[in-house]
């Protein structure tokens, strides 16, 4: 259940109160019993995915996804490259 926090505009009484998010604003301040409460704006929390089955790479955008499969291939012939060009300069210095 959401929390949500109040502040009563005569008395300055401030509290949070945990309401479904279907209920009604509370109106009447728990102090002093006037209709001057009103519902504050907060900051809230973020949304958190707990459990198996939630990677952070799960969601990754299309054109994250197309980078990384083009830099693979390049990464592998790289590395392909440079073990031949070694191979190469030692055969021909013997």
């Amino acid at each position: 259940m959401p929390t949500y926090d109040y502040v009563c505009d005569q008395c300055e009484h401030s509290f949070e109160a945990f309401q479904r998010i279907d209920e009604e604003v509370l109106t009447d301040c728990p102090e002093c019993g006037k209709s001057a409460l009103r519902r504050l704006f907060g900051a809230g929390s973020g949304l958190l995915f707990k459990g198996s089955g939630f990677y952070e790479t799960d969601y990754r955008s299309d054109n994250y996804k197309k980078r990384q499969k083009e830099d693979k291939p390049e990464s592998k012939t790289k590395s392909e490259a440079s073990k031949s060009s070694k191979k190469d300069t030692g055969k021909s210095s013997s």
